[in-house]
């Protein structure tokens, strides 16, 4: 597999496994378990949670995961000879984003489920989502452009190379 295709299923991994997250996020937010685990960022009994702290768990191990993804597709992209310079700015962004969800994330369990820093995580969740959805479609794109460049440019290759048999054939 070409690194350009590598990055093309690595960025839609790191898409789907974020949507996952946002949707975990949801169910934790909307059912209030966010605060069974109140201590930030372990639950209680550390690294292996009891029952009762499972869900959150499985949430901020996800956004872990998530958070790692996002700034290993920003460092593919910036690697990437092929990658746009928008789809570089827009995976910095996504990073930083990721930062801020992180800080947020603490602040919204220290402060209790406050609902203004928990309308606050959703909507920076939702920045750090589109700009991936930028940089996935970005990536497709260029993909794109670079096969249609490439058969054009053999296409021109070989007209040329007809071309000169032909006039070398007079």
């Amino acid at each position: 597999m070409n690194y350009d295709k590598f990055l093309q299923v690595f960025s839609i991994g790191t898409l789907c496994v974020l949507f996952g997250l946002m949707t975990l996020g949801g169910y934790v937010s909307s059912t209030g378990v966010g605060l069974s685990c109140p201590d930030w960022p372990l639950c209680p009994q550390g690294l292996t949670p009891s029952y009762e702290f499972l869900i959150e768990y499985i949430h901020r191990t996800i956004a872990a995961t998530t958070g790692l993804l996002v700034f290993l597709t920003m460092a593919f992209v910036l690697k990437g000879k092929n990658s746009a310079k928008t789809t570089k700015i827009f995976s910095i962004i996504a990073s930083a984003t990721v930062v801020g969800q992180i800080t947020l994330g603490a602040i919204v369990i220290n402060e209790k489920l406050h609902a203004d820093l928990v309308t606050a995580h959703l909507g920076l969740g939702l920045v750090l989502y589109s700009s991936m959805i930028f940089v996935v479609i970005n990536i497709f794109y260029t993909n794109i452009n670079l096969k249609s460049l490439k058969s054009t440019t053999n296409l021109s290759a070989k007209d040329n190379s007809n071309s000169e048999i032909s006039f070398s054939s007079k």
